[in-house]
């Protein structure tokens, strides 16, 4: 019988003891993912992370302009960090990798979709089954985030990011949108109705953020902010 199916039937059978202790040893699965973690990326230096969709095909625009992120951050020293999968991310590992940088992948376990692609240092590939704890590493090890069109989980990442920035929870790091497009009506959704119409963030809050069109905006907006700040850690 799997684990999925002993937890079922102990629901099934209303066995609470046995449902305590499946969730018990499961802390053990997920401190190692921490500590895999920690322990292979504490020592990767400046990095940023850049996100999008996994469904991105080589041909369309936004894969090259993520190729030119990778390339633009390495020449300037930064580890290119990615979910290591395919699409957008498989472009920011390349533009990386092409430039001889550090090519790092947080790659998740998923039914679907999601591979890891040949363009991360080997040695810098790590796997994960838990989002929240891939969460975290993209959130300390990243001294920015380049954020390209995607899906649910790239909001996922977006938001978390701009989250704990606003609330003190991290150190601030530039977080760039690549694609007017793409997220301009998101950003105008923001300040109209989430800021304006119901007041539910600060005018301050929008310049957590910079919506931009090219690779070597968003790359020059990052170098910018750390000409201003100190490289340190996120928490």
């Amino acid at each position: 019988m799997t684990s999925e199916e002993k937890i079922r039937s102990a629901f099934e059978n209303k066995n609470w003891q046995e449902i305590k202790v499946t969730d018990s040893w499961q802390i053990f699965k997920i401190m190692a993912e921490f500590v895999d973690g920690f322990e292979k990326l504490a020592k990767i230096g400046p990095c940023v992370s850049i996100f999008g969709s996994a469904r991105t095909a080589e041909t369309n625009k936004y894969y090259e302009i993520a190729v030119e992120c990778g390339r633009l951050l390495t020449e300037r020293g930064y580890g290119v960090i990615t979910g290591g999968g395919p699409g957008i991310m498989e472009a920011g590992n390349k533009g990386a990798h092409m430039n001889g940088g550090k090519s790092v992948g947080l790659n998740i376990d998923l039914p679907f979709e999601q591979f890891h692609n040949k363009y991360i240092d080997h040695n810098k590939l790590l796997e994960f089954d838990y989002f929240f704890i891939r969460k975290v590493m993209f959130m300390k090890y990243s001294q920015g985030f380049v954020v390209l069109p995607g899906g649910m989980g790239t909001m996922d990442e977006l938001f978390e990011a701009i989250t704990l920035i606003q609330t003190g929870k991290i150190a601030r790091f530039p977080i760039v949108l690549v694609g007017k497009d793409y997220w301009g009506g998101l950003v105008d959704w923001i300040k109209n109705t989430m800021l304006q119409k119901e007041h539910n963030i600060h005018a301050e809050d929008l310049n957590l953020f910079r919506l931009v069109d090219t690779a070597e905006e968003a790359a020059e907006h990052i170098f910018r902010f750390y000409d201003k700040y100190v490289l340190k850690p996120n928490f």
